[in-house]
Parts: C-alpha cells; structure tokens; sequence
C-alpha cells in the first residue's frame, strides 16, 4: 500500500481544518506497523483510510497497486469480506448476536462451511479462554471480554492486513501481553498488521515504529530488534 500527500481536512465557514498533512508512507506485505503520537494527532484517522472506511480529502491511496480513490463501493465490501481484519476502539459488535455468532459472522461472510467454521471458532474460544461465554451477548459482557471477542473475530478469516486500534485498551496486562504475542505470530506467519498504540512496550512487538504529531509523520523508523 502507498500514500502519497494525503490529507484529510474539514472546511468550516472560515476555515480549513486539517486533521492529516502531506502523509507519505509506503506499507509492504508482511510488515507490523506501530502508529504512535498523542491524542488528537489522527492515528486512528489514517487507519481508517488504510482501511478503506474514510476518504482523504486529497492525494493518492495505492491499495493492494489499485487507486482506492477510484475503487467503486461493491469493491471496497468485498476487500473488508476478505482482505481486511479490524479491531476497533468501541468494539463494534453486533449486540443481536451472541459472541459464537459475533466470532463466526466474517466466516458466514466468506461462505465457509459450517464444519470448518465450528472448528475455526471453537479454537479462538479455546486460545482466549472465553468458552464458557459464548452463549452471552455483548452487552452481558465487560469490556475487556468484548474485546477480546473483537480480536477472535477480527483475525478467524485470517485476513491479508489486519488494522488495529489500540487492541490492548481494556485488557489486564496478561491478556494484553497474550494478544501482543498473538499478533506478532499472525505476523510471523506472513500476516501485515498496523496497530495504533500508546505503549511503548506494545509498539515494540512490531517491526517498525511511525510517529504522527499535529497529522503530520515526525519519525518513521525500524524496530530495533536486539
């Protein structure tokens, strides 16, 4: 993937306001990006238009060579069904549905039979350590169990890139430390994964560090790995 000069604004009356400016970065296949800055500074704003749910206000987007500028609606569906895994800061589950139902839902998507599916779920269930709460809805659940229901169902299709939004925020530091591991494996097994983080431990999984202050990239560097 490749941004050249995006920038993401809202014009008022007045004004222009930017919340991106002149983002130039280059993703390749089977890198584990770590976006950092402080609050306000559009982290989550650029992972969203790497994810292809917001627009940039100008500049150009290379998704996968394609320009998702010109990238029609039914396509960028079909790229969220089976190239792209989300884990978002509000959890976006589906509160109708009972977190086996949550957790298989990309699976039904994908038109994966149901044997497999059942196998592929009860395996997350099993590594997460939630089981015994598949049955509840999300709203019977605490925050740290809805997330950790997004992360299963975020990475069961095993999608190409996987977007992350501070996928730690409401784990205790165990579970927190077992997701981060989690993740650096799916990596490891050729998966490109960029996470938007405030921890410094958590960025450091990653292979390489992009700092954002005021939507403007300060440092873009590797991880040190030694």
């Amino acid at each position: 993937m490749q941004l050249k000069n995006i920038d993401k604004f809202y014009d008022s009356r007045f004004q222009r306001s930017f919340i991106l400016k002149g983002i130039n970065m280059e993703v390749k296949q089977g890198e584990f990006i770590s976006i950092m800055g402080p609050s306000g500074a559009g982290k989550s704003t650029l992972l969203n238009i790497i994810g292809l749910l917001d627009e940039p206000s100008a500049g150009e987007y290379y998704f996968w060579d394609e320009p998702a500028h010109q990238i029609k609606e039914k396509q960028k569906v079909m790229y969220h069904r089976s190239h792209i895994g989300f884990i978002f800061q509000a959890f976006h589950l589906i509160d109708e549905l009972n977190v086996y139902e949550n957790i298989e839902t990309p699976l039904v998507y994908r038109g994966v039979k149901g044997k497999e599916r059942k196998a592929l779920v009860a395996d997350l269930l099993d590594r997460f350590n939630i089981v015994a709460k598949k049955d509840l809805f999300p709203g019977q659940l605490s925050g740290g169990q809805q997330q950790l229901v997004a992360i299963a169902r975020a990475i069961i299709g095993k999608p190409k890139l996987l977007l992350a939004d501070e996928p730690t925020g409401n784990l205790h530091s165990e579970q927190g430390e077992m997701i981060m591991k989690l993740l650096r494996k799916l990596n490891e097994e050729g998966m490109t994964i960029i996470q938007v983080t405030h921890s410094q431990e958590n960025a450091l999984y990653g292979t390489r560090i992009v700092k954002l202050v005021d939507g403007l990239i300060r440092e873009d560097f590797p991880v040190d790995k030694k």
